[in-house]
């Protein structure tokens, strides 16, 4: 269980059953009446952010979470296919589940998937991913890499902006937090 006066960014909570991060939190205490925290909270199974309030004092669940470590390995129709890297066992995901995150997920990489009570929920991707340009227009002598951008289509079906000498069949680094181009690797 936590107290309120244990908020911080970042902790993760339960309300209800539902498994949430905290975004944001204030401490009010007005001059009438008892204090409060106001808090921004999202949802870890949903991705919908909500705003709650609690009394000073109040007491909330701490959430049966777990991380475990896996490697993505094909899509198809039914889902997402992991493999545990511990127990080499088999995890189907939906692309509910995956949500965005499958715009950056080449196969045979390694991330973390989130459980709530034994059912994954989510995937916590590295902060960069290489992927390799599958369609861009070709790139002309004389391009820089302060000439501006254009659109590329990458590996995993994403489209990304990137400069105008990038041509097909090049691997580029992508932050996964925003999905912008970081740089080519060599």
């Amino acid at each position: 269980m936590y107290d309120t006066s244990q908020f911080r960014r970042g902790l993760k909570i339960e309300i209800k059953g539902e498994p949430f991060n905290i975004v944001e939190f204030q401490h009010v205490k007005p001059g009438k009446g008892g204090a409060f925290v106001r808090t921004k909270l999202k949802s870890l199974t949903t991705g919908r952010v909500q705003e709650q309030t609690f009394r000073s004092g109040e007491k909330v669940d701490q959430p049966n979470l777990e991380e475990k470590e896996m490697q993505f390995l094909y899509r198809d129709a039914d889902g997402f296919h992991m493999l545990d890297m511990t127990t080499y066992e088999d995890l189907l995901m939906t692309p509910e589940s995956v949500g965005d995150t499958a715009n950056y997920l080449p196969e045979s990489l390694i991330l973390k998937v989130l459980y709530h009570n034994d059912r994954p929920i989510a995937l916590d991707l590295p902060t960069f991913v290489e992927l390799e340009i599958a369609e861009t227009e070709p790139g002309v002598k004389g391009d820089t890499a302060s000439g501006g951008t254009k659109p590329a289509t990458l590996q995993t079906g994403a489209v990304v902006q990137v400069p105008l000498f990038l041509s097909e069949g090049e691997v580029i680094k992508i932050d996964t937090r925003t999905g912008e181009y970081v740089e080519r690797v060599r």
